[in-house]
């Protein structure tokens, strides 16, 4: 293994090699900076100029792309309050709020840390214990994902602020706005009303930047005096990047950056999830577990490490089940997949024994690729922060150029652009009438993956039985369901005594599937989940089922 691994480094060392990768990273940075400009598309446009390039080389340029994309998106997030890239969605949550308290300096560094320790963490996982999580990936049927899809879906619950009935209704929309075009199974046209531009429904990226990138420049502009400020309150000084005061606050939440890491290598490892989603359900599962949930949203670190740190994770999951299983983690993995077979190298579960050079050169470019990624963040970031001095006419009229620009080359038509300019203004509404925008993003995301993994099921068995009788999706319909009354029990915790019993009974219920799975080492874990549920319910009849003091209000630390 070892001499393999070096041999692989030696390659990507070499000069033409490393300054391509370099390359590919810088330009994945731009592509990603860019709202409504996708890594896939900039993936895309590199795949032609690697096909005269060695396999190991070529691979190389696109994973720069790949892991710069993903880094890259962090900039428009936390500057402008529109995600550069689906991935950082959840980063605006708190980046934005940091830069306008006259952070952005701070925020930036938090995030390209972020990044490069959920890279490293997720690199490290890449290569010592790929082949077990790729294993369990493979045993998922459309059963398990339609059920991994509803509990990605429970999420929009504490996703939905004060009002989880508007939260809701959010969520439903977008489930509605993937009904429209044609069915994906079966080719029915569906709620097109005769208009044959909606034959193939509402393309994903029009919709994404409509709702996040055109309605909030709708609202930054509303105010002709807000309009002339610039975007950072802060903007007016020289803004610096602090790397040592960011990397101290993400080594001290070394927690958090753990967390939202395993949490984007688990959904890289799942086929067609990657990036878009992990961003989310990381920041979620982050703010659930956080003594200050209040807080989030406010412009906190937590927050911006939770969202980078998994979305750079999900890459390497992304990786370990294309070069081990050949099943892409998403799109963007799934053009690495094709860039191999096009280099007559096709990936299956023998492709790192038959192949453990070019297998081990894709593993370590992906983690040189993030040091390339914070070198070049360090020199470009400062010039990057220079945005918030621009006074936010400026800046919209630029930013809706590029969102126009990148969703009209996304098919070359004009209509994708109507439909990011209609979604704008939907989006707008949304905001100006308190319903929140995140659930609704993640119905559009979960979809269309929801219904084909749910045709898919009951075509091969006309029976619901499987949906509770495979483990997998037992599992995540169990913890769908915890997950779907967590706002009670946030709001009822240290008040009721019901609370007392909810980690104890998710434990509990939780090790049901593992002893379903006739695995040994899985039995050992539900066997552990039975303990730990035990040991809490008997340590609250210990202390006579007494509630614990009521949390007091935290002063948060950086």
């Amino acid at each position: 293994m070892l001499e393999h691994a070096f041999t692989a480094l030696a390659a990507l060392l070499a000069p033409g090699t490393f300054v391509l990768l370099a390359l590919g990273v810088f330009a994945g940075l731009i592509a990603g900076a860019i709202p409504g400009f996708t890594i896939t598309m900039a993936v895309i446009l590199t795949l032609p100029f690697t096909f005269g390039m060695p396999p190991i080389q070529g691979l190389a340029t696109m994973i720069g792309v790949f892991v710069g994309g993903l880094s890259g998106g962090l900039i428009a997030g936390i500057l402008t309050g529109i995600p550069g890239t689906p991935s950082s969605i959840a980063t605006t949550f708190d980046g934005h709020p940091m830069a306008k308290k006259g952070e952005p300096g701070l925020a930036l560094g938090i995030g390209v840390w972020a990044s490069f320790f959920g890279g490293v963490i997720s690199a490290s996982l890449l290569m010592t214990v790929a082949p077990v999580l790729a294993a369990i990936g493979l045993e998922f049927g459309p059963w398990d994902l339609f059920a991994l899809m509803i509990f990605a879906l429970t999420i929009t619950t504490s996703l939905a602020g004060e009002d989880m009935v508007k939260g809701l209704i959010s969520g439903m929309v977008g489930l509605l706005v993937t009904c429209v075009g044609q069915d994906q199974t079966a080719g029915i046209a569906r709620f097109t009303f005769g208009v044959d531009a909606l034959g193939k429904g509402f393309p994903f990226l029009a919709v994404l930047v409509g709702l996040f990138a055109f309605s909030q420049l709708l609202r930054d502009v509303r105010d002709a005096d807000a309009a002339r400020q610039p975007l950072s309150l802060g903007g007016g000084g020289r803004v610096a990047i602090e790397h040592i005061k960011a990397i101290k606050i993400v080594l001290r939440k070394w927690r958090v950056t753990i967390h939202a890491a395993l949490t984007g290598v688990f959904v890289g490892v799942l086929p067609a999830a990657g990036a878009s989603v992990s961003n989310i359900l990381a920041y979620d599962q982050i703010k659930k577990a956080s003594p200050y949930p209040e807080k989030f949203g406010t412009g906190i670190p937590d927050g911006v490490i939770a969202s980078e740190a998994s979305n750079n994770a999900t890459a390497g999951g992304d990786i370990m089940t294309t070069i081990a299983l050949g099943i892409p983690g998403d799109v963007v993995t799934a053009i690495l997949l094709g860039a191999l077979i096009m280099h007559n190298v096709a990936p299956s579960p023998t492709f790192i024994s038959t192949q453990p050079v070019l297998a081990y050169g894709i593993m370590i470019s992906y983690l040189l690729a993030h040091v390339v990624m914070v070198v070049l963040q360090a020199g470009c970031l400062r010039i990057f922060a220079l945005v918030t001095r621009v006074p936010m006419y400026h800046l919209v009229g630029v930013v809706l150029f590029y969102c126009a620009v990148g969703v009209f080359t996304l098919n070359n038509i004009v209509w994708d652009v109507w439909v990011l300019f209609g979604f704008g203004v939907l989006g707008y509404l949304m905001h100006v009438f308190k319903f929140p925008l995140t659930p609704m993003i993640l119905g559009v995301v979960l979809g269309d993956q929801a219904e084909i993994n749910l045709v898919r099921a009951l075509a091969t068995e006309d029976s619901l039985l499987p949906f509770v009788t495979r483990p997998w999706s037992l599992f995540f319909l169990i913890i769908a369901c915890f997950s779907l009354i967590f706002p009670w029990y946030q709001n009822a915790r240290a008040r009721t005594r019901w609370t007392l019993c909810y980690t104890p009974l998710l434990a509990l219920f939780a090790a049901v599937p593992f002893f379903m799975m006739n695995d040994l080492f899985r039995a050992v874990v539900g066997a552990g989940l039975v303990a730990v549920g035990l040991w809490l319910l008997w340590q609250h009849h210990r202390r006579g089922w007494a509630l614990p003091a009521a949390p007091s209000a935290v002063t948060l630390r950086e």
